[in-house]
């Protein structure tokens, strides 16, 4: 079974039951994947239970499946956050998405100083949407059980909020301690911020390092926005024990 698809929102997988897949789910395992009656797929609800089922009616609009089997797949433990800078083009959208393959628990975009993209008014809204769809895909593409939610977005002052119940690890090139040094503590989330293309703003790094933050560097190279973000997130990934 190498394609997997999320139930809507809210819809719940039954062992013995059917379920259905709608919108751009049942378009795309209908036409581009055609999928057949008697196939058998992988479903998710994107809240940690995957079930192997098989086609039952096959359209468009919807596809309904009988649900064999169901496997419920428990939250990390130790879980991992990716706190992105707005960035210009497409460079905080590739971030997202290969974070969210690595397994990132939970997005959450940042109207840094610097940032060059501005969410503002209706643009907040869209801009969230448009995330949380590249992270549906993003697990869609990794067999994910858990779609990462995205929030909305947040200040430096929101941010630094965080830190009383929250590991922040803020990626700075100038840092003194590499993150490969790191030993993450037991019961804090850890967020891993990501500044945006000129970097973190001096007067916004003080805030963050104030409210807890500490300043690691990936090593001796400077990685862009859409880089950074995956290479600690895989860094993370090993020291927290998830790979």
């Amino acid at each position: 079974m190498a394609h997997l698809y999320y139930l809507p929102t809210g819809e719940a997988l039954v062992e013995g039951s059917s379920a259905r897949l709608v919108g751009d789910e049942a378009r795309h395992a209908a036409v581009v994947s055609r999928l057949g009656v008697g196939e058998d797929i992988l479903v998710g609800d994107g809240q940690g239970t995957l079930g192997r089922t098989t086609a039952a009616a096959v359209s468009p609009q919807e596809v309904v499946v009988d649900v064999h089997s169901t496997t419920f797949h428990p939250r990390p433990t130790a879980e991992m956050w990716l706190v992105q800078a707005l960035a210009k083009g497409d460079r905080d959208e590739l971030a997202l998405q290969t974070c969210t393959e690595l397994g990132v628990d939970r997005i959450i975009p940042w109207q840094a100083g610097r940032s060059v993209s501005q969410w503002r008014g209706d643009k907040v809204a869209k801009g969230v949407a448009r995330w949380n769809k590249i992270a549906t895909e993003a697990s869609k593409q990794a067999l994910r059980a858990w779609i990462p939610p995205v929030d909305t977005v947040v200040s430096t002052k929101d941010l630094a909020k965080l830190g009383g119940s929250h590991e922040l690890l803020l990626l700075d090139p100038d840092a003194e301690e590499p993150l490969s040094s790191y030993s993450p503590p037991t019961g804090k989330r850890v967020l891993v911020i990501v500044g945006p293309e000129g970097g973190v703003d001096p007067a916004e790094r003080d805030v963050l390092i104030e409210a807890g933050a500490t300043a690691l560097k990936l090593g001796s190279t400077v990685l862009r926005t859409s880089s950074a973000g995956p290479a600690a997130i895989a860094l993370l990934n090993s020291s927290l024990g998830r790979w």
